[in-house]
């Protein structure tokens, strides 16, 4: 994509977040990653008369992997100062998870992260309908005390809803202190720490991120007062628990944030290698009417696990239903106040 185009679909998020005159906002890059999308927010900024500004900060040290919720900022505490008094922060590293992300949206300061690649955002800009279906099917997940979750393929969890809010992912932020996902389109809350019990089948063609594959055979999940007791399957729950072993952290089987697509925009079968390199999977994240559940931190709703081990796996054809009520049925939002058109 060249960068005037880059800067008019960067305009229009801006414009959805609500970015006016005079409002102060920053563009986070590190070393040499994405200073195309800074130089594409910096100049839509500059259109709306907003006050702009370019933090980058080092590369990091080779370490041999990424874990979330680590970041460059965590050893720049004027850093993370300077990014408290801004009125927009648009993050281009990934600080999600992170305690830096929680201090400077404590401080009032709107975040939104912008990694995945050009053509993507793109083709996922933010849109009034999405947002104001995301908004309804957030509330109705707030008001819920209980999630059940099942599938053709032997899934049957409960998650009890009494501890954590319902997050609101509609790809833009225009709410101080409030962070999004550019792009997005999912609502999602978490269960009570002790409160989720049942077993998961994650069944081929479901995704497994941050590895970014389809399954190819069962991965059995077993789960006893919000902790996983057991995983079996084949070769994709052998590589799953190596994965979490890796951390040598057992937090990482705690059970992290659950909820539903909602972006018709997005598609489960666009995630093939190649297409758009260096994405990081919001698209299956979002695919309507997927059913996804993550393992691990649960910091980002407010609760005490900071672990960095952390998958997402969105799951096709499953049904959700809060407190009894069908929401979503075989990969279908059956829900008319929040079903929208597929392409």
């Amino acid at each position: 994509m060249d960068q005037a185009s880059f800067t008019e679909i960067c305009l229009h998020q801006l414009k959805m977040s609500g970015v006016h005159e005079g409002e102060k906002l920053v563009v986070l890059t590190q070393g040499n990653d994405r200073l195309d999308y800074a130089d594409a927010f910096l100049a839509a900024g500059q259109r709306l008369g907003a006050k702009m500004y370019h933090m980058r900060l080092p590369a990091p040290l080779p370490t041999g992997g990424w874990n979330v919720g680590q970041t460059g900022l965590a050893a720049m505490p004027e850093a993370v100062n300077a990014l408290k008094n801004c009125d927009m922060l648009i993050d281009c590293i990934f600080l999600l998870f992170s305690p830096e992300q929680l201090a400077i949206q404590a401080a009032g300061t709107r975040i939104l992260t912008a990694v995945e690649p050009p053509e993507l955002l793109a083709r996922m800009l933010p849109y009034k309908e999405l947002r104001e279906k995301v908004e309804i099917a957030g509330d109705m997940l707030g008001k819920a005390r209980m999630m059940r979750i099942t599938s053709p393929h032997g899934t049957d969890v409960t998650y009890k809803l009494n501890t954590y809010p319902a997050v609101k992912e509609y790809a833009c932020t225009d709410e101080p202190g409030r962070w999004d996902h550019w792009p997005s389109g999912f609502v999602f809350t978490g269960g009570d720490d002790d409160g989720v019990d049942g077993q998961i089948v994650v069944a081929p063609g479901d995704i497994l991120l941050p590895q970014n594959i389809y399954v190819r055979e069962p991965i059995i999940y077993t789960i006893k007062n919000g902790w996983i007791e057991d995983i079996r399957g084949g070769l994709d729950a052998e590589l799953v628990k190596g994965y979490m072993e890796s951390f040598n952290d057992k937090r990482g089987l705690g059970m992290s944030h659950v909820g539903w697509g909602m972006n018709p925009k997005a598609k489960w079968h666009r995630m093939v290698p190649g297409e758009f390199p260096g994405g990081m999977g919001m698209e299956p994240r979002s695919f309507y009417g997927n059913v996804m559940f993550s393992t691990g931190p649960n910091n980002e709703l407010g609760g005490p696990n900071d672990t960095a081990c952390h998958l997402d796996i969105p799951m096709r054809n499953s049904s959700l239903f809060l407190d009894d009520e069908p929401i979503v049925i075989d990969g279908d939002i059956v829900v008319k106040e929040i079903q929208m058109e597929r392409a």
